[in-house]
């Protein structure tokens, strides 16, 4: 079972919420995060990127740090665990973000990987001048596979010569290559994402409750199967502990009650011109009144697994038994002592 951290890297982590922790991101935080995750046994921490927040009394995600320097920081002082940043393809050259990779792997070999992130919040990039459009939204994807194409390429081969519809190249090259391919993963839920994913990444990361869960690896297993590839699929979790079920129960309606709903109609607001079906906006405004278990706002959309450590494990033996998935990401309200207390106390109790 692969156990994962979705690192606090922009402001106030993945709660959207007067209930929970306010604090700016910092590397010595998200470097305790990680040797905490690592310490632990956990397989992976990823590191997000955001270029502009959405505001509201929590001043949600208005500061983040920079996602490649960030993990090559931390990767100068781990060991084992595997760093994932994230590339927003708008703001960085594939040639660029092959050497970033390849850097990093030289730094913590084998064990730096790369988040696809195509982009749907448009406020961030027409912030700095390079929004292409509206009709980027329904070609986000072809504009990812031509990307991720150039990179692979870059890392594989020694001279690359590349006259695409999005980007041209002219012998370039990245050296020295990563000790290994670097494992790729992303996290586009609609149609299009889950095309774009089997046909390219690793794994994909996916927020949904149970049912639709099943669904989406039943999917993810046969298409992945008809072009003969192997794509395993994370599902993205919140995670509250209480000494009792009550107790996690309401912990976790405080965190709904006092939600920062300034920010939340920000983040719905600049998701609704994705059109794609099954996309951003869609997946979010559901979000907006769905049960804990399915995914509520509050929690960035993110199902929330809570209640004692006995009823959490076996939430997650269900969620294995029912699923297949080979693992999970999380997140705390509070990182540190939270993943402390998952591998000390709930990881035990699972069976898988």
């Amino acid at each position: 079972m692969k156990y994962g951290v979705f690192l606090p890297s922009a402001r106030n982590g993945f709660t959207i919420s007067e209930a929970a922790p306010l604090y700016d991101p910092t590397f010595e935080h998200n470097l305790e995060t990680t040797l905490e995750a690592e310490k632990q046994g956990f397989e992976f921490a990823l590191s997000m990127m955001k270029w502009k927040g959405f505001g509201g009394s929590t001043g949600y995600w208005d500061s983040c740090l920079e996602t490649f320097t960030l993990v090559a920081g931390m990767a100068a002082r781990t060991s084992k665990i595997q760093l994932i940043p994230s590339t927003t393809l708008l703001t960085t050259h594939p040639a660029l973000c092959a050497r970033l990779i390849a850097t990093i792997n030289d730094i913590a070999p084998g064990r730096c990987g790369l988040n696809i992130v195509t982009g749907w919040n448009h406020i961030e990039y027409e912030s700095m001048g390079i929004w292409p459009g509206p009709d980027y939204y329904e070609r986000r994807y072809e504009y990812a596979a031509e990307y991720i194409d150039v990179v692979k390429r870059l890392w594989t081969e020694d001279d690359v010569t590349h006259d695409g519809e999005f980007f041209n190249l002219k012998s370039a090259n990245v050296s020295p290559k990563p000790s290994k391919m670097p494992t790729i993963v992303a996290a586009g839920q609609s149609p299009k994402g889950l095309d774009f994913t089997v046909n390219n990444a690793d794994f994909s990361f996916v927020m949904t409750g149970l049912e639709n869960l099943k669904k989406y690896c039943a999917n993810m297993k046969e298409q992945s199967g008809q072009v003969g590839r192997e794509v395993g699929t994370l599902p993205l979790y919140a995670v509250i502990t209480g000494r009792t079920d009550a107790e996690a129960q309401r912990l976790a309606e405080d965190v709904v009650a006092k939600a920062d709903k300034t920010a939340i109609a920000n983040i719905i607001g600049s998701a609704s011109l994705d059109t794609n079906a099954g996309g951003s906006s869609e997946h979010l405004r559901a979000a907006l009144s769905q049960p804990l278990e399915q995914g509520n706002m509050a929690f960035m959309s993110f199902p929330l697994l809570h209640g004692t450590h006995e009823t959490i494990a076996s939430k997650i033996n269900d969620i294995v038994a029912e699923t297949g998935v080979p693992g999970i990401m999380l997140s705390w309200l509070d990182f540190v002592p939270g993943i402390r207390e998952f591998g000390e106390k709930i990881a035990p109790k699972v069976k898988y």
